[in-house]
């Protein structure tokens, strides 16, 4: 964690790594949250009677993993997720692999917290059926190198 706020370019744009979505995924996340709702846990419900054709992972599921996949955001020195936008465009199905297309929005410092900053990415997350499943925003509270600067004055 050596990038600072400073060094994150407005304009500049990765790829995450990608990460295929597990049975396991569905069922642990089931569990942890207590989201037993038949659409990602009852394969005869969920191809009968919507419009899927079977089991599809949680959206909040895929959120989460799209921050576990690795990218160029984990040299960045993130104090804190400050928000999180996301519209679920399209269902992911275990077996489906996604990553993470990110483009760097605004970047500036805080206002109100010395040493400290935000940073602004567009999110768009894919799927190997060549589609976005999901897309939004997230900002990032990215310690500033004024920050490392103060601290070692202090």
């Amino acid at each position: 964690m050596s990038v600072h706020l400073e060094e994150i370019a407005v304009g500049s744009s990765f790829q995450t790594g990608r990460r295929t979505v597990t049975e396991a995924d569905v069922g642990t996340f089931a569990g942890v949250t207590g989201d037993f709702n038949p659409l990602h846990v009852d394969e005869i419900f969920a191809r009968e009677q919507t419009p899927f054709g079977g089991r599809i992972a949680h959206g909040p599921l895929v959120l989460g993993i799209s921050y576990g996949l690795r990218s160029v955001r984990d040299d960045w020195k993130i104090l804190a997720l400050a928000s999180c936008e996301r519209s679920f465009r399209a269902p992911v199905f275990p077996g489906d692999t996604v990553w993470g297309v990110y483009e760097v929005l605004d970047s500036k410092p805080s206002r109100s917290r010395p040493g400290v900053g935000f940073v602004t990415l567009g999110v768009r997350i894919l799927s190997d059926r060549d589609q976005v499943v999901q897309e939004g925003r997230d900002v990032l509270m990215v310690a500033s190198r004024a920050g490392e600067t103060e601290a070692s004055d202090a």
